[in-house]
Parts: C-alpha cells; sequence; structure tokens
C-alpha cells in the first residue's frame, strides 16, 4: 500500500456492541494504522472509548433520532464536518443516518460508500425505499453472497457497485491454543455446568427468531444423558420469553443455563462440545458461526442465509432446515456420537476455512481497497 488512505467518514446510529458497531471500530483502527484518519460520526456509545484508543476521532451527533427535523440537521452537520475536515468518502452503515449521510456527500461533494449489514424486511409500503438507500453508494458493500444476491435482486445494483467482503474474526483473539485450562474450570464452575455431560452452546441475543427454543426442543428428544443447553446472550428486556424458554426447559427436562451477555465469548465456546446457530429468519452474515470455527468447535447451523456460505455440510460443520427441532436433533445425536479424532479433524477444517477468508485483517484489507478505489 504506496498511498496512505483518505479521511473516512463513517456514519451510525450509536456505538453500541453489535456487529456494525465492531466492524467500524475495526475498519477506523485499519485506517489509522494505514496512515489514514478515521473520523465516526454517531450519537456515542460504549465503544467510543475502545474507537479512541484506536487513533480514530468520534465525532457526536443525534443520528439515532428518526426524525424529519433529525435528518435534516445532521445532513447539514455531517456536510460541514466533511468540508472542514476535507473527508474524501462518507461511509454510511445504518438506514435512517444514511440519508443523512447521501445528502451531506452530495452537499459536500464527497464519494458515498454504504455496507448492506442486513436483510432488512419490506412488510409495509415504501419499506423498499427506505431501505434503497443502502443501495445508493458508489460502491455498495454486502457482507456476505445472501446480501449480494439480495441487493441485486431488489435493488438492481449492478456488479461495477458491488463488493462482496464478509464480516471477520480475529484468529489471534479466537484461538483455543490462549486458553487457560485454569480460567475454563472457573467459567465451567460460574455457570453450574455438571461434570460428565456435554455442553450445547446457543450464542446470541435471546429474541424468537434466534431459534433458541427450537434448540430447546430438540434437545428435549435426545435419548440418554441429556447436554446442558447454554443459551449465552442478552435478553434485551425480553423477560417474557425469558421465562418461556425457562418453562419449555421444564417441560423437556432440559438442563438449562442462561448466562446473560458474555464477554469472553472465546472461552464461553471453548466450553463447548457443540455450538448451535438455530436462527429461523436468514442470517445475513452470521458472525457467532465463524467464531466458533476459529476456536475449532463443531457448529450445527439452519440452512438458509449465509451460514450456506461458512458451513460447508460435513467438512466444517452441519446444515439443517430451520425450524426442523426434530432434525436438529437428529444432527446434534450424530455430532455427539462421532470419534473425538473426528470431531477434532472437523475442528481443524473449520478454523482453516476462517484463517483462509473471515479474518478481520481480510475484511480491512477489502474495504480499504474499496477506499483506494474510490479516491
Amino acid at each position: 500500500m504506496s498511498h496512505p488512505p483518505p479521511t473516512i467518514l463513517q456514519v451510525l446510529p450509536a456505538l453500541g456492541q453489535g456487529g456494525v458497531e465492531r466492524g467500524t471500530v475495526e475498519i477506523a483502527r485499519a485506517l489509522v494504522d494505514a496512515g489514514g484518519k478515521a473520523l465516526v460520526a454517531s450519537a456515542g456509545g460504549p465503544m467510543v472509548a475502545e474507537l479512541e484508543a484506536a487513533g480514530a476521532r468520534h465525532v457526536t451527533l443525534p443520528l439515532d433520532r428518526k426524525t424529519p427535523s433529525a435528518l435534516l440537521s445532521n445532513a447539514g452537520a455531517l456536510a460541514r464536518l466533511a468540508r472542514a475536515e476535507d473527508v474524501r468518502i462518507i461511509h454510511a452503515r445504518s438506514r435512517f443516518p444514511a440519508w443523512s449521510a447521501l445528502m451531506a456527500a452530495r452537499r459536500a461533494g464527497t464519494r458515498f460508500v454504504t455496507t448492506y449489514h442486513g436483510s432488512y424486511n419490506e412488510d409495509f409500503p415504501g419499506k423498499r425505499l427506505y431501505n434503497s438507500v443502502m443501495a445508493r453508494g458508489e460502491r455498495v458493500i454486502a457482507i456476505s453472497e445472501h446480501i449480494a444476491a439480495l441487493v441485486r435482486e431488489r435493488h438492481g445494483v449492478a456488479p461495477a457497485r458491488l463488493r462482496v467482503i464478509p464480516r471477520g474474526v480475529d484468529p489471534a483473539r479466537f484461538d483455543p491454543e490462549i486458553i487457560e485450562p485454569a480460567h475454563l474450570e472457573a467459567l465451567r464452575r460460574a455457570w453450574d455446568l455438571p461434570e460428565g455431560r456435554p455442553v450445547l452452546l446457543l450464542p446470541g441475543r435471546l429474541t424468537r427468531w434466534k431459534g433458541q427454543a427450537v434448540l430447546l426442543q430438540a434437545a428435549g428428544m435426545l435419548d440418554g444423558p441429556r447436554p446442558v443447553v447454554v443459551l449465552a446472550g442478552d435478553a434485551q428486556g425480553r423477560e417474557a420469553y425469558r421465562a418461556e424458554l425457562e418453562a419449555l426447559a421444564d417441560m423437556t427436562g432440559t438442563t438449562l443455563r442462561m448466562p446473560g451477555p458474555v464477554a469472553d465469548m472465546p472461552a464461553a465456546l471453548a466450553l463447548a462440545d457443540l455450538v448451535v446457530h438455530a436462527s429461523t429468519d436468514a442470517e445475513a452474515f452470521g458472525r457467532t458461526i465463524v467464531e466458533a470455527q476459529a476456536m475449532r468447535r463443531p457448529v450445527i447451523a439452519s440452512d438458509l442465509g449465509a451460514p450456506r456460505e461458512t458451513v460447508e455440510e460435513g467438512v466444517t460443520g452441519w446444515r439443517v432446515p430451520p425450524g426442523d427441532a426434530a432434525g436438529l436433533a437428529r444432527a446434534i445425536t450424530h455430532a455427539l456420537s462421532l470419534p473425538a479424532d473426528a470431531r477434532a479433524a472437523m475442528g481443524e477444517a473449520a478454523r482453516a476455512a476462517v484463517l483462509a477468508r473471515y479474518t478481520t485483517r481480510a475484511m480491512q484489507d477489502a474495504t480499504l481497497a474499496v477506499y483506494r478505489e474510490l479516491a
């Protein structure tokens, strides 16, 4: 990379703890490391400190507000910021603030990039128009081939404007070799996991479409000593759903643990004998799958959306029809019955696939290449 990247302004509603926010920080860090200038505009949040520690600058604007007045005032503020900081590219990462970012880019004469992060439902009139802002970038980044196909179908984005850049994981952090046995034992005690019983882990926030109930139904169909099911994720106020899952576990005779948000996901994955992805809606990418694969964990995933790209049937994991509890139960039984060396070989193949295609560095390099291409 002979020339440093230009000044880039990334725009999103807030800097919470999700995948979009994580990707924003990772790109900002890559820009700074490459000698560029990274600006991020959002309403703030817990990841601002990490962003600034990476050498980027955060600009606080009410980009989380969804009102016409906020849209217009944010557009003006972003345009002024772009002119003052000689921003060459505005990169929008979320729909409502993307409309402000698009207006700002036109006013300031900057290039405009978008990342199409989700499937974005179209459940009421005008929703496709609202979503279309994410397909209006001079370059549109899709986070999977699944999303790229959706963007082409819905919005007619030409191949010349479309770039597929999957999300990535840091293989130095998600590395089974660096997990201390004492740390694993402490986590096992904290979660009160019984000795000698397999652990099924489903990482993800507690929401119905993530399929926690499907996993509990499947667990209730298993013969012999039942695995312990760990649902690791934030309820985000869905206490009624949490109570429903507890009742379903009681009804199926399943030992259930719901530890809430997990700060040390590599250790949690290392504790699991099997990682389950049971989403009933198509995932745009499914980052927890590649995190599990990086940790050499066997994965069973729903056979729809981007997991069809990240899970090679019988090689790096298995896929089952979404919502099919009986099919999931059969896959769990098969996976747990494999000899240890066969499961270890699958784990090795899974990590090798992540290292080849789904690292943070690959995602950063590909995104910086898009910036250089435009600037």
